[in-house]
């Protein structure tokens, strides 16, 4: 049966200002390594004709310097408020067993530290987007709006390859405390979307 989720978006990951890796995968991070949190805000959608609108997913990636070498370890939040069966459809809809754009990143995975429920929290407020998940992950990012752009709008990239699209908001970190499944790091960058649209 076929599924589909839209909502909001942000994330923050251990690169400087920009994440060399949302260029192209195949560049090399800033560091030895990437780590990055990507939280979802599923405003509607259902899958396999379970209703999924409201609830949260927040999962977080721990990749080697270039993140097409493969070899992740991908961590899983699923509200803590999903019934079974949303729990379910979303496991295997974020896992990337029902296809979509976690499927095209699934074989990069080698290892799943860790699938939960837990109390998630986002938050959007004009330009300022943040997300708390337990007492294990905390973050607040922020677009980024150019010097001498006078109608407010944010810098965007257009054209990427990214699961939650390819038209996404450049944004820098403003608060980070992130350790969650044996992943730690300082959130230094971001990206957010108030749009995203999945559908397989």
């Amino acid at each position: 049966m076929a599924w589909d989720l839209r909502g909001s978006y942000a994330e923050t990951c251990s690169c400087e200002l920009m994440c060399p890796c949302n260029l192209s995968f195949d560049h090399g991070a800033t560091y030895d390594f990437c780590r990055a949190t990507l939280a979802f805000a599923v405003r509607q959608g259902q899958v396999e004709g379970t209703d999924v609108g409201g609830r949260r997913v927040v999962t977080i990636i721990d990749t080697p310097k270039v993140m097409t070498d493969g070899n992740w370890r991908l961590g899983l939040f699923v509200d803590e408020d999903a019934t079974d069966a949303q729990f379910d459809a979303l496991t295997r809809v974020f896992g990337g067993q029902l296809g979509g754009p976690m499927a095209a990143l699934a074989p990069l995975v080698g290892e799943v530290v860790g699938v939960e429920r837990a109390a998630i929290d986002i938050r959007d407020d004009g330009l300022l987007h943040s997300v708390r998940v337990g007492d294990v992950i905390d973050f607040e990012i922020e677009d980024i709006v150019p010097f001498g752009v006078e109608d407010g709008r944010p810098v965007r990239f257009d054209g990427m390859f990214h699961p939650a699209g390819s038209d996404l908001t450049m944004a820098e970190a403003r608060r980070s405390r992130i350790d969650a499944f044996g992943i730690r790091y300082e959130g230094r960058t971001g990206l957010s979307t108030a749009e995203f649209s999945w559908a397989a």
